[in-house]
């Protein structure tokens, strides 16, 4: 990666999520003062002096654990130290100097990489406690940075001496993955996201449990493979809203929807076992209000016994339940084993040069006129809809201006009828199509 790779870690609860969400400028980690809000590594981008520098917040660090969660997110935060070009060392000067660390300390010397010891919760400028001083004994070589990450003083020392600590070759080069597809993959809990993309990128990038629920951020994957360059942004599942208790996990539904709204093209994992669901409809209906290019993933279709009919039987009961989303090709995928992966990123390439797709105003009209000539427009009460001509507005979602004498006998039959049309001729496979309906009358029209 070019841009310089910056890793905050430290023990849970110490304020890392809450300097990274200052750092980057939004707020994309959880923050919930409870120990253990953040799983996986999550990344983001900040500028410091004219420097752009990814950012990666983890969760926190128990050297010595036998909780599962715990040990995953301390192999997690151990990835991101190996990947980081400099490591932010985050420890509370409340809580002061605990053993766990030390314990810390000792892992970060032994990875060889730039330390930069930051102490948080300083909350009162200009006021040093006393605390402050016995951070010296972790053994460093540069004076620990005295920060407030609620309040962001002593944020702009910081980052110059992560600058400062930066070795020669993490300069930043280009921006190479300006180019990249953001991919999100959504879905209901356990259906085998996070599988999936460690599957796809051959490491254990994301924690893979059992347990429904695991993952709660929404996390970036950068990946280049021979189809292209694409990032991968995994989602916390989205459960039914009565479900939806923990304060925490509310935030993790929120996280979902923002990371379809940054994504270009959706895959929603549906589990093969348990076949379409109501939630599975609702969660394919915020890929398809956001108007996102969307293919439908089934996922542990090695599980399934099958016979000559059950991807028709799967097909049919997909698009029945999805009747809005017809448009969305079906995979049928194993994460376990890998089967068919591939062919996601044929269409994850294919639904983005179709969401994509500007049509010329002259060919646009030639397949209005076309449609109006095969079915002609409505008409009430003797008055007849007009249709003047069509354009394309704009691209991500593919959508059309079309002006006419009369909104309201524009019914919504014919806007479906103009739509197929559309698909008909310039495909459009995987992305929804908007229609928009400018009224001019007739006078109007003549100048």
């Amino acid at each position: 990666m070019s841009k310089p790779v910056i890793a905050i870690v430290g023990r849970p609860n110490v304020g890392k999520s809450t300097l990274f969400n200052k750092l980057i400028g939004e707020r994309r980690s959880i923050v919930e003062d409870i120990p253990s809000v953040t799983r996986d590594r999550i990344y983001g981008e900040t500028e410091w002096r004219g420097r752009k520098l990814i950012v990666i917040d983890t969760g926190g660090i128990e050297p010595k654990t036998d909780n599962f969660i715990l040990q995953k997110m301390r192999d997690q935060a151990e990835i991101a130290i190996k990947t980081a070009d400099v490591i932010i060392f985050m420890c509370d000067i409340r809580a002061g100097l605990v053993a766990d660390d030390r314990d810390i300390a000792i892992m970060l010397k032994k990875s060889g990489k730039p330390v930069v010891l930051c102490i948080n919760k300083a909350d009162r400028i200009g006021d040093v406690p006393s605390e402050y001083y016995e951070f010296y004994e972790l053994g460093f070589e540069t004076d620990p940075i005295a920060v407030s990450s609620l309040h962001g003083s002593g944020s702009g020392d910081l980052l110059d001496a992560v600058l400062d600590a930066l070795p020669p070759e993490a300069d930043d080069e280009s921006d190479e993955d300006d180019d990249a597809i953001n991919v999100a993959i959504i879905g209901k809990p356990n259906a085998g996201k996070s599988s999936l993309i460690n599957k796809i990128t051959g490491t254990e990038r994301l924690i893979v449990s059992d347990i429904p629920g695991t993952t709660r951020d929404a996390v970036d994957t950068r990946f280049e493979n021979e189809y292209g360059v694409y990032n991968l942004i995994d989602t916390a599942g989205i459960r039914r809203q009565s479900k939806v208790d923990e304060r925490i996990e509310k935030f993790s539904v929120l996280r979902a929807h923002m990371a379809v709204e940054r994504a270009n093209v959706c895959i929603l994992v549906i589990d093969a076992e348990k076949g379409i669901t109501e939630q599975d409809e609702k969660i394919a209906g915020i890929a398809h209000e956001a108007g996102k290019a969307t293919i439908i993933a089934v996922n542990k279709w090695d599980l399934i016994d099958k016979d000559n009919d059950t991807v028709n039987k799967f097909t049919n009961d997909i698009y029945t339940a999805l009747s809005y989303m017809t448009y969305a090709p079906i995979v049928f995928i194993s994460a376990l084993t890998g089967q068919r992966i591939s062919k996601l990123f044929e269409f994850i390439n294919y639904v983005h040069n179709q969401t994509t797709m500007r049509i010329s105003t002259g060919m646009l009209n030639d397949v209005l006129n076309d449609a109006m000539t095969r079915v002609q427009p409505p008409s009430d009460k003797g008055r007849r809809l007009k249709i003047y001509y069509m354009t394309q507005s704009s691209v991500a979602p593919p959508t059309f201006v079309l002006f006419c004498n009369d909104a309201e006998l524009f019914h919504f039959s014919y806007r479906r009828y103009i739509e197929n049309c559309l698909r008909d001729t310039f495909g459009f496979k995987g992305t929804p199509i908007r229609l928009i309906i400018r009224q001019r009358n007739d006078d109007e029209n003549e100048k």
